[in-house]
């Protein structure tokens, strides 16, 4: 694994897209993580999604929100509401009836904003959730919500390769559950969320890659933010935060657990505008 020191990041600020969860709730399941036989404490969820805020906040990056929209719980999760490279927004369709009016809700908000590159995809995905990009490649998964075919039209559009992996365990849904990137080359994974070729194309592309374990990954410890040098992680993630610092990152644990009924974390709640309208 290479260390910070070794490849000199530093950690640069970044514009995030947050949705308070004012109308979260779990009322169906549609992953493995989600069961609407719990009680679900909203005020709890709500002061967690500000702590996340905060921090993001604390750390130098600029925090933008979309406001709520009632019958929609689980638009907390904006980071599935888009993907946004070099300004131009590739906007989400969603695979669940349940969700598919965020889509349009996150497309127009980027248009209010004043972005003028937006994509109303015809294929089904799912934003960042199954889309993560790095300086010279986006790796995008499918497997159980994001349509092969919007990899292509994804790439066609960005005007960046995109690197297709396939998902294989249930739990980890979304590429954003089973891998996060640490700096603009390198990457932390869980290999046991992906198919044996795609474990090959990961450890071709990352040799170096810091492997996390299935009870990190469980705790969904793989659902971080960073920035090059400071990582937002779930608290319970603590083997995998261990590593980090012992590798020169700054980590900082944070809880979710409310957040986590539906099958969210810190990178789910947060949605990055990369070279966004100022």
């Amino acid at each position: 694994m290479v260390r910070p020191e070794d490849s000199a990041p530093v950690a640069a600020p970044r514009h995030y897209l947050m949705c308070r969860p004012t109308y979260f709730a779990v009322e169906y399941a549609i992953n493995p993580w989600m069961d609407p036989t719990l009680i679900v404490d909203r005020d709890r969820a709500v002061r967690q999604w500000e702590g996340l805020r905060d921090l993001h906040r604390s750390l130098g990056h600029r925090v933008s929100e979309i406001a709520p929209i009632e019958g929609l719980p689980d638009m907390v999760f904006a980071a599935n509401g888009a993907l946004v490279v070099d300004g131009r927004v590739y906007g989400a369709r969603f695979a669940s009836a349940e969700r598919t009016p965020e889509g349009p809700a996150y497309l127009d908000w980027f248009r209010k904003a004043g972005y003028v590159e937006t994509k109303e995809p015809k294929h089904v995905n799912e934003g960042e959730g199954d889309f993560i990009t790095l300086d010279d490649v986006i790796l995008a998964a499918t497997g159980f919500r994001t349509e092969a075919a919007a990899h292509q039209e994804a790439e066609r559009l960005l005007d960046r390769p995109v690197v297709t992996l396939q998902l294989v365990d249930p739990r980890f849904y979304h590429l954003d559950t089973a891998l996060f990137v640490l700096s603009g080359h390198q990457i932390a994974y869980y290999p046991g969320a992906f198919s044996e070729g795609s474990r090959r194309v990961l450890r071709a592309l990352y040799p170096d890659a810091l492997l996390a374990t299935e009870e990190d990954a469980a705790a969904l410890g793989l659902n971080a933010v960073a920035d090059g040098r400071n990582v937002v992680i779930a608290a319970e993630a603590t083997a995998l935060s261990d590593r980090l610092r012992a590798l020169g990152y700054t980590v900082h644990p944070i809880e979710l657990d409310e957040l986590r009924k539906a099958g969210g974390g810190a990178k789910c709640c947060t949605l990055e505008l990369r070279d966004s309208p100022t």
